[in-house]
């Protein structure tokens, strides 16, 4: 390899890792302005993020699959309508296991997962956004939730050590990663043998059109980012998964409209449950 072919690789990779950063802090001082608001957040609608705006974007719990009793059971201010799916209702969580969960929020649906775990088993949400963190160990501690855990870090490199969960939950965050490979492998990093991956995350039904794939308010609005379901079947196979499954929510395309008003983006995506398995060899 010549030394121009090396210097333009090198140029290539640092290109893509200052974009990727930007992307992330981007990501990270949206979600973080949603988490200081005193309010219920703006669901993945970049237009009605600004402080003590009303809300009408926000994606209703129950409208995303989450039941009255789930809405009983969790702490005040840990739902915040930043879902586009209900995890936890495709997992199967049984008690004593391990939990973990990507871009954790303000806790919702690890505060559901511990509940079905119960004081043998251990929920763990990572988030990369500090006012997230500080606002779900708030929650943690007002509800008295011994079995729950938040730890800072990036979901593509989870503070989580090999092999100890059984199951990996995420909930309309992995769309946000610009390099969503990388997540695949650090959730199949951390699961143990036969161990589970159950998701609700946005999949693109369409190539998105150039505009709206360029346009940062909706990537960190759950749209542009998303990847299609064939790219996430070989993601996830390329992780080392096995029975991959991409289920298409097409009545997510209703409120997926409203996200990023004018836009149509129902059109290009939609609300997907994704479920996959660590082989047990």
């Amino acid at each position: 390899m010549g030394n121009q072919e090396t210097t333009n690789m090198n140029t290539k990779s640092e290109t893509t890792t200052t974009q990727h950063d930007g992307i992330r802090q981007q990501v990270r001082a949206r979600y973080g302005e949603i988490a200081r608001q005193d309010q219920r957040g703006c669901g993945c609608a970049p237009s009605c993020c600004t402080p003590g705006a009303e809300n009408p974007a926000a994606t209703d719990a129950l409208t995303l699959g989450y039941s009255s009793e789930d809405l009983a059971h969790a702490p005040e201010g840990s739902e915040l309508g930043l879902g586009c799916g209900n995890p936890t209702a495709i997992a199967s969580i049984q008690p004593g296991e391990t939990v973990v969960d990507l871009g954790s929020g303000a806790g919702f649906d690890c505060f559901l997962a511990a509940r079905r775990v119960g004081e043998q088993g251990q929920v763990i949400g990572v988030d990369m956004t500090p006012d997230m963190i500080s606002k779900a160990r708030a929650n943690a501690g007002r509800s008295g939730h011994t079995n729950v855990e938040f730890r800072l870090g990036e979901i593509e490199a989870l503070p989580v050590a090999d092999g100890v969960a059984d199951l990996i939950l995420s909930n309309c965050v992995v769309n946000l990663s610009p390099d969503k490979p990388r997540v695949y492998r650090e959730a199949f990093r951390v699961l143990h043998p036969g161990g589970r991956l159950a998701i609700s995350d946005i999949v693109a039904l369409q190539p998105i059109p150039a505009a709206l794939k360029a346009d940062l308010a909706a990537y960190t609005g759950c749209v542009a980012g998303a990847a299609s379901p064939a790219e996430l079947q070989a993601m996830l196979t390329a992780a080392g998964f096995i029975e991959i499954r991409v289920d298409i929510k097409q009545a997510s395309r209703a409120f997926i409209n409203d996200w990023i008003p004018g836009q149509n983006a129902g059109d290009f995506v939609a609300s997907a449950n994704i479920t996959a398995r660590k082989p047990k060899g």
